[in-house]
This record gives C-alpha cells, sequence and structure tokens, in this order.
C-alpha cells in the first residue's frame, strides 16, 4: 500500500469537495458513521448470541438421543 504524504492527502481532499460539494460531505459522513454503528452492533450481538449458546448445556433431549446410541452399539455383536 503506498504511503501518502501531505500533498497527496490535500490533493484528494479538494478532488472530493470538488466532486461532491461542500453540503453533501456532511451528509456522506453520517451516513458512514450510522452504517458503522449498525456494523458494530450487529457483530456484538452475533458475537453474545454466540458465546451464549455456546455456554449452554446440551438440552435433554440430545443427551437422552446420546445415550439410545451408545445403548445400541452395545447390543450389536462385533
Amino acid at each position: 500500500m503506498p504511503n501518502f504524504g501531505t500533498p497527496e492527502l490535500i490533493l484528494i481532499l479538494i478532488l472530493v469537495l470538488v466532486l461532491f460539494g461542500g453540503r453533501k460531505i456532511p451528509e456522506i459522513m453520517r451516513g458512514l458513521g450510522q452504517g458503522m454503528r449498525e456494523f458494530r452492533k450487529a457483530s456484538t450481538e452475533a458475537t453474545k448470541e454466540i458465546n451464549k449458546l455456546a455456554e449452554e448445556e446440551p438440552a435433554e433431549d440430545a443427551v437422552k438421543d446420546e445415550s439410545k446410541d451408545e445403548s445400541k452399539d452395545e447390543d450389536t455383536p462385533a
């Protein structure tokens, strides 16, 4: 990735200002901020949900199914 110096950054800012205008830039930045906030919120909620599911004990039905599978293995001759 190229290193940008001060002259390059000033040129980029001038081009953005010319392309979008002074009134449109705050709206664009506001939209970017809201999008980043929503993304962060969604990723935090997803992480919490995954952690919650990982910490839960297995349901009793799943434990019963596993014990049935083990008893079937014992009944079959080798």
